[in-house]
């Protein structure tokens, strides 16, 4: 059937293997590199773990639906131990439904010995017993489709459906894990610029110290200065708790060969922020769950044709050819020979309110879930529009802003060149030093956002390569 191929397209076959996952780096390796990470929660998240697992719980369950189609072997047997009749019989059948026709063909043997009642004449048979083979076609009703059929493409569906939430798992794994790591990096950069202004001010606190030895500065200029010093230790230990907290939540996605989660160490950050993982608006949306939307709807629709298969009369032809083998035996000659049946069965209900009935519901969830695909498909479009909108702004703010950081840079050098020359106070000094240090703040968090825009720009269109993901 189409929607058989369907499925089989947006999902691999039970027995092909998902692509293999790159081995990360080591945990305790120099540097923890973005693809790294990446590609160690891909292998070790438990939510992608656990959604693997429950692809393979489709798998048994496609596997089940193929049980309707099962060949079938039955035997039957008895024999009249008291009484006027003393027969025996043996039957046994081997049945094989039919993928198509709605039917089934199947042969069978069966032998008799002794004598049966005239209202069991039909357990007679030959000495050496009768042989039969025979077929039964629907004609009308599950010709094209029954609920076998149904159920195998339904578990189909289930095994697509199945395997992209584990799309939409993993990708929103990856998602967290690129935010976790670029908060660890920047909480990073952060103690780099408070450091870099401490180191400012215990500078020209040892440069003060000697001035006020020397009798050059008062020493309230000392002890103001003392204060700078301290009100930026401050700011260092405060950005040492961020970046332990980072790393801390960093460790659900770094983990070492048993799946155990291992804080990244402060040497391990990169020197450099990492590149977007993704440089520009994507050219195709292939979103996990605009996939799942989609296979649902498809799914109602293959429904909807087994309900009005429900409509159709039933029209079943029955065909069968047996012939008895050896001598005659006690129910006399009329079994000699071939014998070929042949027959029909008809069955229609006279007012079909229970089909009719299904049918409404069927066609009224068909058109919800068109709607439903299509109002996803908008706000996904829409969504990927914004986010590639905020990723351009990101990119023009950094330019603004790494100039103006060039010359915040500017005017504090200038003004420690103007207060070593005694032009200038320490209130202006530190002002500058802060001032520049925002701004180089503002110019890490705008590099961050056009970092994070590129992640959500990877996620929103589906890209689970760019995540890290095969």
């Amino acid at each position: 059937m189409f929607a058989a191929g369907l499925y089989a397209l947006c999902v691999p076959a039970a027995a092909q293997q998902i692509a293999p996952l790159p081995y990360p780096a080591p945990v305790d390796a120099p540097v923890l590199e973005l693809d790294d990470l990446l590609a160690n929660s891909a292998r070790q998240s438990p939510q992608i773990i656990e959604a693997l697992a429950r692809t393979r719980i489709a798998d048994g369950r496609r596997l089940a639906a193929e049980g309707a189609f099962d060949t079938v072997f039955t035997a039957e047997g008895g024999s009249r131990l008291v009484g006027y009749y003393g027969g025996t019989y043996a039957d046994a059948k081997v049945a094989r439904p039919l993928e198509n026709w709605g039917g089934q063909v199947y042969g069978g043997y069966r032998a008799s010995s002794g004598r049966f009642p005239i209202y069991e004449d039909k357990k007679y048979t030959n000495e050496f017993g009768e042989i039969r083979a025979g077929a039964v076609f629907s004609l009308l009703r599950d010709r094209m489709i029954d609920d076998r059929r149904f159920g195998r493409v339904a578990a189909d569906a289930d095994r697509a459906v199945a395997d992209a939430e584990r799309q939409m798992v993993a990708i929103g794994v990856q998602r967290k894990a690129l935010d976790a790591y670029l908060n660890w990096i920047a909480s990073g950069e952060r103690l780099k610029i408070y450091r870099q202004l401490l180191d400012l001010a215990q500078q020209r606190q040892r440069g003060l110290q000697r001035a006020y030895e020397a009798g050059l500065r008062p020493r309230i200029v000392l002890t103001e200065n003392d204060q700078m010093v301290l009100r930026r230790q401050a700011m260092v230990v405060q950005s040492e708790q961020a970046l332990a907290s980072a790393a801390n939540a960093l460790s659900l996605y770094w983990r070492d060969g048993e799946g155990t989660p291992r804080i990244p160490r402060r040497e391990q950050l990169p020197g450099v922020l990492p590149d977007p993982v993704v440089m520009g608006a994507p050219q195709d949306i292939e979103r996990p769950d605009l996939l799942v939307a989609q296979l649902k709807a498809r799914l109602v629709q293959d429904r909807l044709a087994l309900d009005r298969n429900a409509l159709l009369p039933r029209l079943d032809l029955n065909m069968e050819v047996a012939r008895d083998i050896g001598d005659i035996g006690p129910g006399g000659p009329s079994r000699s020979g071939n014998d070929v049946r042949f027959g029909v069965t008809f069955s229609v209900p006279l007012e079909q309110r229970a089909a009719r009935g299904k049918l409404m519901q069927t066609q009224a969830e068909l058109d919800a879930n068109r709607a439903r695909a299509r109002w996803l498909d908008e706000q996904i479009q829409a969504e990927v529009n914004g986010i590639f909108i905020a990723f351009d702004a990101a990119g023009q703010l950094i330019a603004l802003t790494e100039q103006e950081r060039q010359r915040a840079d500017a005017m504090a050098v200038a003004e420690r060149r103007r207060f070593e020359m005694g032009a200038s106070d320490l209130f202006l000094v530190n002002t500058r030093e802060e001032t520049a240090a925002n701004v180089a703040l503002n110019l890490l968090d705008g590099r961050m956002r056009r970092l994070s825009a590129s992640a959500d720009l990877a996620a929103a269109s589906g890209n689970g390569t760019a995540l890290g993901l095969p």
